[in-house]
């Protein structure tokens, strides 16, 4: 009923601290109701409170039958009350559904006021009809004032959640929809692409051919060229098409996700070795360890990359220096090697080229190398490019073999999308968030203690009011004598005179001085009383006289008149 702090350990002491709560609550009740005298068989209803307390702990698994038992103890022993209170709001505040919660709390309070008219007349007030009361009063303050706070307590909780579930789905909605619009502008983006340079770039390789076929008769000795230009325009264009792939429509068949499974395999690197080669490049290929195809996808391309980057910046700025290609890899498995911490390392290395640097005949745009830095750095690798001492130019490379996660990068983004840009993982795909994950909720200590102290003053103020019930029904019943109360008789003593509020009035006394009858033979001694005995009439007084011998015994009681002084009013004088 109190929560407490949702930590492990507190959730195991939850369900202590809530019994002795509560049971000390009884415990006071019972100790109240037996100050004011109103608790029969103290010992027995002692150990009823004490196994009420044990049932309060078993709610959570048979809510409905111990509700109905607490109800039914509390009937032949208030204390019980407390505990039955704390029941009931707990088992109304879990059900959901509300006929059933009603028909509960219902049999539960008719179940009360039955058990305490038929324990009235032996462990109540004395009857069953000031038991039937004694019901009536208990049953609402321990079965129905509870049941209906713990509904309205469960049902805001519930809305509460589903307002919450709402809010959610409803951020989810709208970030779907942002992604879905970033998606059809990065199609719309692809389009344009593929209509304006790849139709420039068809031009070329068509333009390509013809002037190898030219020059296969006129100058042989240019056609390779002319091969080689042709060649590498449609290397170009197909990686335009993989380049739009990725900008394009989740559906389409291209992107990084549509190479083949050999990207970045040994006999991918030795083709851009050969390639690089062929257009007169002196590069050799050191390779060591075993092949990359059981790598993933990520990892693989990563390391095609470095290669394809480092060897076209050769052949931008120095295509007569020599050129080292050099790929290490781990033999550690793939199932050990993220324990392991194997790595894939890359290193091409460039020696100065024998003249004075040669001008590139088109400058980069400088994104190459920062490109791939970010490439590595997201599949939690590391990379450098540095210039050596002797004129040349190192790129090193050293990535993961087995990334930390499975797309080789956070969730949501692949490791070939480069930072901020969507994956291709399907309708559920997200945008990245620019302003960071939101923060989580506070922990609500403030609004916990306030409902532990309302619960906690709530559960006191029932007690409260099932004390004043008790003691209200137990005071309402009769005393067992009826008729007017008994008078003195002759012959009793003086202490049993005394205990009918016989005492004597020094007033009184002085009242019946000289005016009184003789007294009888053997008196020892005479009380005038005031209270019951003494009455004023027109003109005096009567007032009665009890007479006792020596031996205090009663043996006369008169009845006689005083007259009375007349008051004189306040302008005469005496």
């Amino acid at each position: 009923m109190v929560p407490i702090s949702s930590s492990p350990r507190h959730a195991r002491l939850r369900p202590v601290a809530q019994t002795l709560g509560v049971g000390l609550v009884g415990l006071g009740v019972y100790a109240a109701v037996g100050h004011l005298g109103y608790l029969p068989h103290p010992p027995f209803q002692l150990a009823v409170l004490a196994a009420a307390a044990v049932l309060f702990a078993l709610r959570g698994r048979w809510p409905g039958p111990v509700l109905l038992v607490l109800a039914a103890l509390t009937g032949p022993v208030p204390a019980v009350g407390p505990v039955t209170a704390a029941a009931a709001y707990s088992v109304a505040r879990r059900m959901a559904r509300p006929r059933p919660r009603a028909r509960l709390l219902a049999a539960a309070g008719a179940l009360l006021v039955v058990c305490a008219t038929v324990a009235g007349p032996r462990l109540g007030p004395g009857s069953a009809a000031y038991g039937l009361a004694l019901g009536l009063v208990l049953a609402p303050t321990a079965v129905i004032v509870p049941g209906l706070v713990g509904t309205v307590r469960g049902q805001q909780g519930r809305l509460l959640r589903a307002l919450r579930e709402r809010g959610d789905a409803a951020e989810r909605a709208r970030r779907l929809a942002d992604s879905e619009a970033r998606i059809h502008e990065r199609s719309r983006i692809a389009a344009e692409m593929h209509d304006l340079v790849g139709h420039r770039l068809s031009l070329v390789s068509l333009h390509a051919g013809g002037l190898e076929l030219a020059l296969e008769g006129a100058a042989p000795q240019l056609r390779e060229e002319a091969v080689l230009v042709r060649r590498t325009t449609r290397d170009a264009l197909r990686e335009l098409r993989q380049v739009l792939g990725v900008l394009g429509p989740l559906a389409r068949d291209t992107g990084p996700d549509a190479l083949t499974h050999a990207t970045g395999t040994r006999a991918d690197i030795e083709a851009l070795v050969t390639q690089s080669r062929d257009g007169g490049i002196a590069v050799r290929l050191d390779w060591t360890g075993p092949d990359l195809d059981a790598r993933p996808a990520p990892v693989r391309r990563a390391v095609h990359r470095v290669v394809r980057e480092a060897l076209t910046n050769v052949h931008r700025y120095a295509a007569d220096a020599h050129v080292t290609v050099t790929v290490e890899h781990d033999t550690a498995g793939a199932a050990t090697a993220a324990a392991d911490g194997a790595r894939v390392r890359v290193t091409v290395r460039n020696g100065a080229r024998p003249g004075p640097p040669a001008p590139a005949e088109e400058p980069g745009t400088g994104r190459g190398l920062t490109g791939l830095r970010e490439r590595v750095e997201l599949l939690g690798g590391t990379f450098e490019a540095v210039p050596l001492p002797s004129g040349g130019f190192r790129v090193a490379a050293a990535v993961p073999a087995e990334p930390a996660e499975p797309g080789g990068g956070p969730a949501g983004r692949r490791a070939d999308d480069g930072p901020g840009t969507l994956t291709a993982a399907g309708p559920e795909a997200t945008w990245p968030d620019p302003a960071g994950p939101e923060p989580a909720a506070p922990d609500p200590d403030g609004r916990r203690t306030a409902e532990v102290l309302t619960l906690g003053f709530g559960l006191a103020a029932l007690s409260a009011l099932m004390v004043v019930g008790i003691a209200f029904v137990y005071a309402a019943q009769p005393s067992g004598r009826s008729g007017p109360a008994p008078l003195p008789r002759v012959g009793m003593t003086y202490a049993e005179v005394a205990g009918y509020g016989v005492l004597d009035n020094a007033a009184v006394r002085a009242a019946a001085s000289g005016h009184e009858p003789p007294r009888p033979a053997g008196t020892a001694g005479c009380v005038y009383p005031f209270n019951g005995a003494t009455e004023r009439h027109p003109g005096g007084l009567l007032i009665a006289r009890y007479c006792f011998d020596a031996a205090q015994r009663l043996i006369a009681i008169d009845r006689f008149d005083v007259p009375s002084v007349r008051d004189a009013t306040p302008w005469e004088t005496p």
